[in-house]
């Protein structure tokens, strides 16, 4: 086995997005995995449990020959279809397992013998991770960070759609970033999330790209954990503060946390499901600001939330959601931001309305085109 091809540039697997089969067991995919890769496992959970308790009690030679009876006979011809068919679509996808050993080995080596020859990744799925750890790591130290910031509901995200250099940390974790900002389909785990992270940074900076926009976030999106040296090193960048005035905010947030995430609820879990849904992930999102609001201020802001989900199911119209949202911007989020901006008063580089600031990150980066200014 140890004549097969190894697969060992981990680069250039990432930059040219090549097909990877992972035949680790379906936990361990579930825990994290790679963009471009498809679970075709080796073992099942329960066969892999079974093979490493084996290993523990009676050694390796006992744990590889139950591991051989497990996948053999029509299991094995099974696989073997599920690989082979996957190679058919897709000739140059690598192999590999957790460490590049034994499961990677044994699937090679079949493969071989059925007459298909495909590298393995040599230290597999580990030796990838670690470098894709290490990619983002050396970006956090080595590039340009500026920070994009603004009080809530300024439209900072759809502000990075016309910024060349921008990272949308927010997509990648697919939540909006704050109490309101839980999107249907639920998030990615956290390794998957610093994984499609990594291999954006490793792609853009090998097109020489070195200034990159962030937009202002806490350590946490939703449940995904910004890695901390990019954490810190957003915590040192300075800032271009966007001024926009609060009944534009309000609009903005009724149209992006109201009206399309409404619409958002439906499609993705059809109109019976989708309407209870969404009133109950909005009432979450209210209740989970009740510490910080009080209990007056909460009984409040929901009562009015509430006179507004029972307008919206009755009219369709969500006008009404701009009373609460007005009121929580008052109250909540705008003296929450102006303490925070003023403890970073020294870190401001430009501020501006929108097109201000757009025009700014234009003049700041050689591979800006003109591009028309957002409308939200």
């Amino acid at each position: 086995m140890s004549t097969l091809p190894l697969a060992t540039d981990y680069a250039r697997i990432f930059l040219d997005e090549v097909p990877l089969i992972d035949l680790r067991a379906p936990v361990e995919f579930k825990e994290g995995a790679f963009p471009t890769a498809v679970s075709l496992p080796l073992m099942t959970d329960e066969e892999r449990a079974r093979v490493g308790t084996c290993y523990k009690q009676e050694g390796q030679a006992a744990a590889i020959a139950l591991g051989h009876q497990l996948v053999g006979g029509a299991v094995r011809d099974a696989r073997m279809e599920g690989w082979l068919a996957r190679l058919r679509q897709q000739p140059d996808a690598l192999l590999y397992c957790f460490r590049g050993g034994l499961r990677s080995q044994t699937v090679q080596q079949w493969l071989a013998e059925a007459g298909i020859t495909r590298p393995r990744v040599a230290g597999g799925y580990k030796a990838l991770r670690h470098f894709l750890i290490d990619t983002q790591a050396k970006a956090s130290a080595e590039c340009d960070w500026t920070v994009l910031t603004g009080m809530t509901g300024s439209g900072k995200t759809h502000m990075l759609a016309h910024i060349t250099q921008a990272v949308d940390l927010e997509g990648h974790a697919r939540h909006r970033g704050s109490s309101f900002g839980q999107l249907p389909g639920g998030q990615p785990g956290n390794i998957d999330f610093e994984n499609r992270l990594a291999i954006e940074l490793l792609q853009r900076r090998n097109r020489g790209e070195s200034q990159f926009v962030l937009e202002d976030e806490s350590r946490l999106i939703g449940r995904c954990a910004l890695p901390l040296n990019l954490y810190e090193a957003m915590c040192r960048a300075p800032l271009v503060v966007v001024e926009v005035p609060q009944e534009a905010r309000a609009e903005q947030i009724r149209t992006d946390y109201v009206q399309d995430l409404w619409l958002r609820y439906l499609e993705f879990h059809g109109p019976d499901a989708g309407w209870p849904l969404f009133a109950g992930y909005l009432t979450d999102a209210m209740a989970r600001l009740k510490r910080r609001l009080g209990d007056k201020d909460y009984r409040e802001l929901d009562g009015l939330l509430q006179a507004a989900l029972r307008e919206q199911a009755q009219s369709g119209d969500t006008r009404a959601h701009l009373v609460w949202i007005r009121l929580l911007l008052t109250r909540y989020y705008d003296p929450m931001y102006r303490y925070q901006l003023d403890n970073k008063r020294e870190r401001i580089l430009f501020r501006g309305a929108k097109e201000a600031c757009l025009a700014f990150f234009a003049k700041r980066s050689p591979l800006q085109t003109p591009q028309e200014s957002p409308t939200c």
